[in-house]
């Protein structure tokens, strides 16, 4: 069998077809915390939308009605610039990491790693057996048994992806309303209806066929690292210092006795003996397969580890340094960004805009100016609210529409008309106010931006020339 070799992906023959890889199963004490980490995150996934956090679900994305729920936080659409700084600070936490442990993330903790190593490549075991087996069944004919085989470990595929879709469509719908989705047709809600098969349809293609191909081809991280690493940054490697020459055990060689163990489990493929690759995910499930082989030998472990560049070729390993601690500020800097918009995030919005159309209207010696009032409840309770105006206005000021108590379901919200009337004869200048809202119940309190009540130039009364910068806008 031909060794995987950096001048080609591992997963291509040389005739350019595909070549699936059947990682072989693998035991020691990474595996062992993967899994745990593993099932802990598939856990997590399926258990938040279920807790109740003052009274919704965990993390639930409201997108039909304008809010977002975060562990407690609410936002409303007015407050989703915080999210640029929760993003990019997940962003950044990523890079990160990276500079410090390498892959982790994509071994570890990746959901599509996840989902593939243990899920759908688990009932693929089960079904059709160890890496041996499976190999043996993809040469196989297609016999009665083998058929049997492919369209149940196919039809569970199909029914988890199926549930993984359902679960992910829930964070967006909630549990309540998925479950009266799918007791009703689905001719009553394509939208939601259409996602789901879709989200289905790519998980089911993804990891059944395109598989480790995604961490090699389409995900960008992989041909980051080089830019996010340096020499110190703990990856997995191989120690050829020790390990070569590589021969049989119990003749005069290096610890290496060519095995192919290191390369049989691994899940993209490829032989780590080679150096780092792009390939590499840093799953350890080389560092395991390896240290089974060197204990069985009665020889150290570590000949395959988790180490820097440095480590590997007998230096110190440095974690502190410039650029951590450069990171490590910029961190510090986002997070301290990131806490301080969410205490800046109000419990309640209000907002006062002049209406569409022209900026005052003159009818039988009135004048008259026309706003919109928009009160928003972002409390998950109900709330009662007193509006007020405040600024200097002339005693001759007329207000209709305008209502001095609002009550507002939890995260609800409503607009009113406001429109503000003064004889023509009494206006002299443009004035400025604005509407205070109060909130009854919890205390706080909101002032609109400031509004200016407009109107004509008293010297186009008095025939009085003017220039364009004279008309009031």
């Amino acid at each position: 069998m031909n060794s995987p070799t950096l001048e080609t992906l591992s997963t291509i023959r040389t005739d350019g077809s595909r070549k699936f890889v059947h990682p072989a199963d693998v035991h020691g004490r990474f595996t062992r915390l993967k899994k745990v980490v593993a099932l802990i995150l598939l856990l997590i996934y399926a258990a938040l939308p279920w807790i109740p956090v003052n009274g919704y679900p965990a993390v639930f994305l409201d997108v039909q009605e304008r809010r977002f729920h975060f562990i407690g936080l609410t936002l409303a659409m007015q407050d989703l610039w915080v999210g640029f700084f929760l993003i990019t600070g997940l962003a950044f936490s990523l890079f990160y990491v990276t500079a410090l442990f390498g892959r982790l993330w994509c071994g570890w903790t990746c959901p599509y790693t996840v989902f593939l190593e243990h899920v759908y490549r688990r009932i693929e075991r089960l079904i059709d057996g160890d890496a041996s087996a499976r190999r043996r069944l993809e040469d196989a004919p297609w016999t009665g048994s083998k058929i049997l085989r492919r369209a149940l470990k196919h039809g569970l595929f199909l029914f988890i992806s199926a549930l993984i879709a359902h679960i992910f469509l829930s964070y967006f719908v909630s549990l309540k309303k998925l479950y009266e989705m799918m007791k009703g047709p689905p001719s009553e809600h394509m939208l939601a209806f259409g996602v789901m098969t879709f989200m289905t349809g790519s998980l089911y293609f993804a990891f059944s066929w395109f598989r480790e191909q995604f961490c090699i081809i389409l995900c960008p991280y992989g041909r980051l690292q080089s830019a996010l690493i340096d020499e110190h940054s703990i990856i997995i490697g191989y120690d050829k210092a020790r390990g070569e020459p590589r021969g049989k055990a119990g003749k005069t060689t290096g610890s290496c006795i060519d095995c192919r163990r290191c390369v049989q489990v691994c899940p993209t493929g490829i032989d780590i003996r080679n150096g780092m690759q792009l390939e590499c995910i840093g799953c350890a499930a080389c560092v395991d397969a390896c240290d089974d082989i060197m204990i069985k030998l009665k020889r150290p472990t570590g000949l395959v580890r988790y180490d820097s560049h440095v480590g590997l070729h007998g230096g110190k390993t440095r974690i502190i340094r410039p650029r951590i601690l450069f990171y490590t500020l910029l961190l510090l800097l986002g997070a301290g960004a990131f806490f301080f918009s969410a205490t800046r995030i109000s419990p309640m919005s209000a907002s006062a805009v002049r209406m569409i159309g022209a900026p005052f209207y003159v009818a039988d010696g009135v004048l008259r100016n026309q706003f919109l009032v928009r009160v928003i409840n972002k409390h998950n309770n109900p709330s009662t609210y007193k509006l007020e105006m405040v600024g200097e206005m002339p005693p001759q000021l007329s207000v209709a529409g305008f209502v001095e108590t609002l009550q507002l379901p939890a995260l609800g919200e409503e607009q009113k008309t406001l429109v503000l009337s003064l004889p023509e004869a009494a206006f002299k200048v443009p004035f400025k106010l604005q509407v205070k809202v109060t909130d009854t119940i919890h205390g706080d309190s909101v002032t609109t931006r400031v509004m200016e009540f407009l109107g004509p130039d008293s010297r186009l009364k008095s025939n009085t020339p003017l220039n364009a910068k004279d008309f009031v806008q």
